[in-house]
C-alpha cells in the first residue's frame, strides 16, 4: 500500500461559523481572520495505491458551480486534483474508487462534473465506483432545512444514476468496523452529520486516520471549539472527547483535510485536556 495526499484546491469560511461560540478572541490565534473574516481552508483529499486498486478519500468542491456560488468562498491558490494526481503519476481515469466521508458539497463536489455538452452530469471519475452508506444517503437525499445548502442534488443524484454507487454495510451495534471491501476502519459519528465516516489507515506501522469534519483544523482540539456547521453540537462533544483521548494514547497521525497550514497532527495529554503535539508534513513521517 502506498498512501499520497491529494491537494482539492483552497477556499475560505467564515471564521465565526467555523468555530461556533468561540470568541474570535480565541480562535483567531490559531486560524487567523482576513478583513471578512474569512479563515484560510484546504481540501486535502487522500489516495490510497493498494494492488490494482486507486481510491481517493474525498474530492473537494469540483468545479461546476455557478461563478455566483464559488464567489461565496473566495478560492485561492492553483491548487486542483487533476494537477496532484498528475504529480504523482496518474490521471484521474485511473481511479477504482472513491470513498466519500460524507456529501456536503466541499467533501463530493469533485466527483461529478458536466457532460461534455453541458446538459446533465456524469461521474468525473469513469472508471470509479462511489461509496457511501445508507443511512447517509438517506440523510443527503432527503435532508432537514439546516443542511439542504450543503447537500446539492447535481452531486449526489448522478451517482446513483451512474450505476456506480456502493454502500458499505454498517453494523448497527458499533461505532467502529473494519471492511475489508475498503481495505481500512471507519469510525461513524453524528455530531457534524448523520454517520459520517472517518477512515483510519495502517500505513507503515503507523494509524493514519483522515479526519473530515470531526476535527477540520488544528485550531479546533479543544472541545468548545465545535463547528457553527454542526446539526448535533451536543453529540459532536462527547464524540471528539473520545476520539481526541485514543488518538493521544495510541499516536495516531491526523491527517486534517481542511487545514491549509498543517497537514499532519499528533496529540499528547495535558492539565487542560488534550492538546497539539506536533505538526508534520507527510513527507516527513511515511517518505
Amino acid at each position: 500500500m502506498t498512501l499520497y495526499p491529494i491537494e482539492a484546491g483552497n477556499f475560505k469560511l467564515d471564521g465565526g461559523a467555523m468555530f461556533g461560540v468561540v470568541p474570535k478572541s480565541l480562535w483567531n490565534r490559531t486560524n487567523p481572520a482576513d478583513a471578512n473574516n474569512m479563515i484560510d481552508i484546504a481540501a486535502r483529499c487522500l489516495l490510497i495505491e493498494d494492488g490494482d486498486r486507486l481510491m481517493l478519500i474525498d474530492t473537494g468542491m469540483g468545479d461546476k458551480q455557478s461563478e455566483k456560488f464559488f464567489s461565496y468562498y473566495y478560492l485561492w491558490g492553483d491548487d486542483n486534483i487533476d494537477k496532484s494526481l498528475k504529480k504523482h503519476g496518474f490521471h484521474r481515469d485511473d481511479i477504482t474508487d472513491v470513498f466519500m466521508t460524507h456529501l456536503h458539497f466541499d467533501h463530493c463536489g469533485g466527483s461529478i462534473q458536466w457532460n461534455k455538452d453541458r446538459t446533465g452530469y456524469e461521474p468525473a471519475f469513469k472508471n470509479a465506483r462511489f461509496w457511501s452508506n445508507e443511512e447517509h444517503w438517506k440523510w443527503a437525499t432527503e435532508p432537514n432545512d439546516r443542511e439542504k445548502a450543503s447537500f446539492l442534488k447535481e452531486n449526489i443524484i448522478p451517482m446513483q444514476q451512474s450505476g456506480k454507487l456502493h454502500f458499505i454495510d454498517r453494523e448497527e451495534d458499533k461505532s467502529f468496523s473494519t471492511y475489508k471491501e475498503l481495505g481500512f476502519g471507519v469510525l461513524f459519528v453524528d455530531g457534524h452529520t448523520d454517520k459520517q465516516m472517518i477512515p483510519h489507515i495502517d500505513y507503515k506501522g503507523k494509524k493514519l486516520v483522515f479526519m473530515a469534519d470531526l476535527l477540520p483544523t488544528a485550531g479546533h482540539i479543544p472541545l468548545p471549539y465545535v463547528m457553527g456547521y454542526d446539526t448535533r453540537p451536543l453529540l459532536t462533544l462527547p464524540e471528539k472527547k473520545n476520539f481526541l483521548e485514543t488518538a493521544a494514547d495510541e499516536n495516531y497521525y491526523l491527517f486534517l483535510e481542511h487545514d491549509a497550514h498543517n497537514e499532519i497532527i499528533t496529540l499528547k495529554h495535558t492539565e487542560k485536556g488534550v492538546r497539539l503535539d506536533k505538526t508534520h508534513t507527510f513527507n516527513e513521517i511515511f517518505n
